[in-house]
């Protein structure tokens, strides 16, 4: 940045979103305001690099006890609405809504240094509110010197929100990055951090490609860099009982461990509304019944599965229609592979959060098809909760996290993870069982209604907070 541009942000800090967008515009010449550079993926033998430095550095010492009760919190997270719509982003927004109407706390969030000009947003605004939510971004920035220096940058941006929230404790939100800011922020002002656990980012790596394994740098450093930060931290909090168990069996104390599992706003709880012209625009055939999903579209997701199994049920004489609504990596492939077996597969792509419901009210049966990954077996997805409280049916792989959402017979039905056999089998038990989809649904909801919405789990956030 020029001396003329510090003292323009200095002397007028409102240019701040215009400076950030002239920068980021310059690293990507000949792109328009709302169309940056994407960055270009790291070598990995530099992001190891760039572990082995973090874990270089001295661990961050004990922060003193926490007192009094909570009444402002800062959350750090990597990524945010209105720019980012993904489970990670939806169960952010709802805890910090959540947390300011049930909770009466002032809950800020700020999302991770750059973003989202970074991820080739040319949206430079500071703060932005969603709902009544403030959300603050950490601009403008230019490269940092190493991990080490994004985390002194981001940490000098973010205490000025430090001192202008106030908060009683500093939220930290996978993944270690963001814990790396919230533990440096608590040294500077000795205020306590809680670390959420949503995932094991060694584990979404390992399972998007064939080639990575165990053995990679990148596993191992990362794995290792994730459990310090667990263990620096004044609280952990993670979304199910069998995340809980992977922290403790890392030497993490029990004790400071709180699981605030995933749950859905009230409004799902409403009748779904009706959409039939929405069953028109997408050209599904009455009378055939739906099995669908609202997904990312990553490997581990198992949706291949699904797509054979409907094609054995076509082989059968059972007609299907699949409605496979989300985007990713594997999409191109999945709608190949739907192509090549016969069958009917409908990809609408991503769909706002308010449009959601309209999609699950086309759907007889929604499906969770993930792999025996690792991955999935530890971390507990969102997306089946909204439509067992919409009253859908849910079917479901037999892995260790979704057996904490789904019971098997009472809320909804497991079956063999990468099995299309298997799946076939139980698509067609629920198909032409209306009487059973029925019962499955109704007792979803129920379970939904009392134990996982939003309200009510956000209530755990009070001990978490003060342990």
């Amino acid at each position: 940045m020029s001396a003329l541009a510090v003292r323009q942000l200095r002397d007028e800090p409102s240019r701040a979103s215009r400076l950030a967008v002239r920068l980021a515009a310059r690293a990507a010449p000949g792109l328009g305001r709302t169309s940056l550079a994407k960055p270009k993926p790291r070598a990995p033998q530099r992001e190891a690099a760039d572990l082995r430095e973090l874990l270089a550095a001295p661990p961050y010492p004990a922060r003193p006890a926490a007192t009094g009760d909570v009444r402002a919190v800062l959350m750090l997270v990597t990524n945010s609405l209105p720019v980012t719509n993904a489970g990670y982003t939806v169960r952010t927004h709802r805890i910090a809504v959540a947390q300011r109407e049930a909770l009466g706390w002032d809950t800020h969030v700020v999302t991770r240094l750059g973003h989202p000009l970074a991820q080739g947003v040319g949206d430079a605004r500071a703060r932005v509110d969603v709902d009544g939510v403030p959300y603050h971004r950490l601009l403008p920035w230019g490269p940092p010197s190493g991990p080490l220096g994004a985390v002194e940058k981001a940490a000098d941006l973010a205490g000025r929100l430090v001192k202008e929230v106030r908060p009683d404790v500093l939220h930290a939100v996978s993944d270690h990055r963001n814990a790396a800011v919230a533990l440096e922020l608590g040294k500077r002002y000795g205020l306590p951090v809680t670390y959420e656990v949503r995932g094991f980012l060694e584990d979404s790596w390992l399972s998007r490609s064939p080639s990575h394994r165990p053995s990679d740098d990148f596993y191992r450093l990362t794995r290792e860099l994730e459990t310090r930060r667990m263990h620096e931290a004044d609280a952990v909090v993670t979304l199910g009982e069998t995340m809980r168990a992977e922290i403790a069996g890392r030497g993490v104390d029990p004790a400071k461990i709180t699981v605030v599992p995933n749950a859905v706003d009230e409004g799902f709880l409403e009748p779904l509304p009706d959409a039939a012209d929405l069953r028109a625009a997408l050209g599904l055939p009455d009378g055939v019944p739906v099995v669908g999903l609202t997904s990312s579209f990553y490997g581990y997701e198992g949706i291949d599965t699904l797509i054979d199994a409907a094609a054995l049920l076509r082989d059968g004489g059972d007609d299907v229609t699949l409605l496979l609504v989300g985007d990713g990596p594997e999409r191109a492939a999945l709608e190949r592979r739907a192509a090549e077996r016969g069958v009917r597969a409908v990809f609408p792509g991503r769909v706002p959060p308010s449009d959601v419901r309209r999609f699950h009210a086309l759907l007889d049966v929604f499906a969770v098809p993930r792999r025996a990954d690792r991955v999935c077996q530890l971390v507990t997805p969102l997306k089946p909760l909204e439509a067992m409280a919409g009253g859908i049916p849910v079917i479901a792989s037999d892995v260790s996290a979704l057996r904490e959402i789904v019971e098997p017979g009472v809320t909804g039905t497991l079956t063999l993870p990468e099995d299309a056999e298997a799946w076939a089998n139980s698509l067609g038990e629920l198909i032409y069982s209306p009487e059973l989809r029925k019962k499955l649904g109704q007792a979803a909801r129920e379970w939904v209604r009392d134990e996982r919405t939003w309200r009510a789990v956000t209530a755990r956030y009070r001990a978490a907070h003060r342990p």
